[in-house]
């Protein structure tokens, strides 16, 4: 199932303990059911010579080989995160994936190439028997079966990799319709019915080992979310409060959820900590509101920087001080506490003078305004100096 096709973004997502419990349930279904149809195709399909049926029973023997990968996965894809997995194992989810498309589309190829060589010999083969096509439609019944069962588990879990394996039983559901189509056709007298309907089974078996494998590869290569999830994503951040604008964002998939980056505008002029509020208040309106994500990384910006980050140019705080005393001509108590701002290509700044010191001195507010009032015009590092009384 392609990305963004299937469940909407505001489901509940079960916890991890919860998702290893319902996913290791329906895929230990998945394999005593395929068990049981790969025995009774492999025995029915050689006793009765049908050649799709036998096709068929790779195709399920197929299946209990990746529901044991699935099975891995999804024990690996619940533990919890540690130093060599900061973000956790829902990888292994996403690789299971890609390794179940690649073995769909080998036993696909491995059935055309039989198929093929058994219709350049249609003289030769025995007539199919009739107990092929029972088998069939028993096999039909029991994967469309399985197929209901397992995707409605998979989408509440929102598990990629329970999705590709309950579409994967889907395709063995529509395999066997095309098997018992062309058992009845051989029935009828048209020998070449049953070999053409192993093709069409193998041809179907690649197509969605291929479409899960580009799934699985898209994932690995931190494709983002559709247009419309970002947009949603987007409107919960802008609407914090404080939030001037949001002009970078990136998401990417982390198997059942999602990482986000966010590049956030605040007013240049409040604090640090502050701007921490604003970026922790927007990240926690997006965990609660999408829980589809998994973390929000929430970068604070005192202005657009994808226009060009001037400030950088700029030289450290002690340079910058110390040109500052040679602006003011005095130097002030407690000037670690001057409050600098980078912004563009120079840098704005907030000084305060305790009355004593101003009197002491015989300094005004207004004659240091007016000295910073000479020289910032020319002033190669400072647009704007604020002088305070304090």
């Amino acid at each position: 199932m392609a990305r963004g096709t299937h469940d909407p973004l505001h489901r509940h997502v079960p916890d991890n303990q919860q998702r290893l419990a319902d996913g290791q349930r329906i895929t230990w279904v998945s394999v005593g059911v395929n068990l049981v149809l790969t025995v009774m195709q492999m025995v029915v399909g050689f006793l009765a010579h049908s050649q799709s049926l036998m096709a068929d029973a790779m195709h399920t023997f197929a299946d209990i080989i990746s529901d044991g990968f699935v099975l891995y996965a999804n024990r690996k894809g619940a533990e919890a995160a540690d130093d060599a997995h900061p973000y956790g194992h829902g990888r292994y989810e996403t690789a299971a994936s890609l390794v179940l498309g690649l073995l769909l589309v080998g036993t696909g190829v491995g059935i055309l190439v039989s198929a093929a060589g058994r219709l350049s010999n249609l003289d030769s083969l025995p007539p199919v028997g009739v107990a092929a096509l029972w088998a069939a439609l028993l096999t039909l019944i029991a994967k469309e079966g399985l197929f209901r069962y397992m995707l409605i588990t998979a989408e509440r879990l929102r598990s990629p990799m329970l999705v590709a394996n309950a579409w994967h039983a889907r395709a063995d559901a529509l395999s066997s319709l095309v098997v018992a189509a062309g058992i009845g056709g051989a029935l009828l007298g048209f020998n070449f019915a049953d070999g053409v309907a192993a093709i069409v089974v193998g041809a179907m078996i690649v197509r969605a080992g291929l479409r899960f494998a580009w799934d699985a590869m898209s994932e690995l290569i931190d494709t983002g979310l559709s247009a419309e999830e970002v947009t949603a994503i987007r409107q919960t951040v802008t609407a914090t409060p404080g939030v001037l604008g949001l002009h970078e964002m990136r998401t990417r998939y982390m198997a059942h959820q999602v990482l986000v980056d966010a590049h956030v505008q605040v007013d240049p002029h409040i604090s640090v900590s502050e701007g921490h509020w604003i970026a922790e208040t927007a990240r926690k309106s997006v965990l609660e509101k999408h829980p589809e994500v998994l973390d929000v990384l929430v970068h604070i910006d005192a202005e657009n920087d994808v226009l060009g980050n001037a400030s950088l140019k700029l030289p450290a705080r002690s340079m910058l001080l110390r040109h500052l005393r040679s602006l003011l001509q005095c130097e002030p108590p407690n000037f670690e506490q001057t409050t600098l701002h980078y912004l563009g290509p120079r840098a704005e700044a907030d000084v305060f003078f305790p009355t004593a010191f101003l009197e002491a001195h015989q300094l005004t507010v207004t004659v240091l305004r007016q000295r910073l009032a000479d020289v910032l015009p020319n002033d190669a590092l400072f647009s704007e100096v604020r002088v305070h009384q304090a």
